[in-house]
């Protein structure tokens, strides 16, 4: 689950982190009254979408101005102005794809003067199942140009479980990012707030980019970007408070509500499978045939048929699904429950695309019979590579 920038940034203050005053503005008549609450005489107004490069992004309207999600205003007037121009219109960043995100909020705070960038972040290490620690000197919009061209830049680091954080993994931070004198006591501080926050809210990742250096000489997070384990929000209601359903696509937020796991993809081939390895060499090979998955779909082991027809309805809600592929191993799954499923779902909703099924595994007679006897007008298939090249014919013509 992912928050906005100002959610994060609250989070953070919380335990301590330096971050501007700002205040969230939903209404843009309310900008000018909200950037009045700042000391001013520089603000900054950011678009509030889950993506990055909002700086670099441009909208799709062309009263929304040329300018980025990113502006500064030298006055309330002009903070307003900004505000009036984003919310309501679609930013589109190289994260959101070509469709883009519409603005439904904004955030203004105080502008800070910034001697240096730098990158910052704690991630889940895959690789050693730890929490590591990245950084950069190179900090900015041009990261991720600094990640492909010049890798040696970027310092990576893991922190083991056993020890948890201890001062020297924010001194070897420091050190990476040629901080000195005073400078290493506050990144040691804050690294240490920054990996309390990761580890007591359950984060899969904090990105903070740029974190700062003002002219001053201290550090401060201009920027923040969390993200937190789905299967651990349960543990913080606090959080999860924080959703905004307005910023998930309509489709994976109806199956989160019945345990699916959804992913929406660019195809046109529909896909329903039971277990995560087995939906990946589906979308694999319907892709080698020629075609592409227009979504990720797992049913899961334990899937009921009310599950079934729900998963069934969110795929055919998909404009871009010309034909659907039904690709059940039947282990702890039963292929005479998904059977029942399928034929309620298009009971309900209909068919106007083809489908295939493919059923093996438990009860997989009484599956197809129950399919063979619905009176669909359902392609059979004998196993996964037959029903691949079936669906994409179909598709295809």
């Amino acid at each position: 689950m992912n928050i906005h920038e100002y959610q994060a940034k609250a989070l953070l203050r919380d335990y301590g982190a330096p971050v501007s005053d700002g205040v969230p503005v939903t209404k843009a008549a309310d900008a000018k009254n909200a950037a009045g609450q700042l000391d001013g005489p520089l603000w900054v107004v950011k678009a509030q979408i889950h993506a990055g490069g909002r700086g670099k992004g441009s909208f799709k309207e062309a009263d929304a101005g040329e300018q980025g999600g990113v502006r500064l205003a030298r006055s309330v007037e002009e903070a307003e102005a900004h505000a009036k121009a984003m919310l309501g219109n679609t930013l589109v960043t190289h994260q959101t794809g070509p469709a883009g995100k519409q603005v439904n909020r904004i955030y203004i705070e105080d502008g800070s003067d910034i001697a240096r960038e730098l990158y910052l972040a704690l991630l889940v290490d895959r690789a050693s199942s730890r929490i590591g620690f990245v950084c950069s000197t190179e900090g900015g919009m041009d990261i991720e140009e600094v990640a492909a061209s010049t890798p040696e830049r970027i310092i990576s680091f893991d922190v083991d479980p056993a020890t948890g954080y201890q001062p020297w993994h924010g001194r070897r931070v420091a050190f990476a990012l040629g901080l000195e004198g005073a400078q290493v006591k506050q990144c040691v501080k804050l690294m240490g707030q920054l990996y309390q926050a990761f580890t007591e809210k359950d984060m899969e990742m904090l990105e903070i980019n740029p974190l700062i250096v003002t002219d001053a000489g201290d550090l401060k997070v201009l920027d923040a970007k969390v993200g937190f384990d789905g299967n651990a929000i349960y543990r913080h209601k606090d959080i999860a408070e924080l959703r905004d359903e307005t910023e998930e696509d309509a489709k994976e937020l109806a199956a989160s509500k019945y345990d699916l796991n959804y992913i929406a993809l660019d195809g046109e081939i529909g896909c329903m499978v039971n277990g995560a390895g087995l939906a990946m060499a589906t979308m694999d090979i319907i892709k080698l045939y020629g075609a592409e998955p227009a979504n990720f779909l797992d049913v899961g082991g334990g899937a009921t048929k009310e599950k079934v027809t729900e998963a069934f309805k969110i795929i055919t809600s998909d404009p871009q699904v010309k034909g659907i592929l039904v690709n059940i191993f039947g282990g702890i799954m039963r292929c005479d429950v998904i059977a029942e499923g399928v034929i309620a779902a298009v009971k309900e909703v209909g068919l106007q695309v083809p489908l295939v099924v493919r059923l093996e595994g438990t009860n997989v007679e009484k599956g197809k019979q129950i399919i063979n006897e619905s009176g669909l007008d359902v392609i059979a298939a004998d196993d996964l590579k037959d029903g691949a090249q079936k669906i994409v014919k179909a598709v295809k013509g």
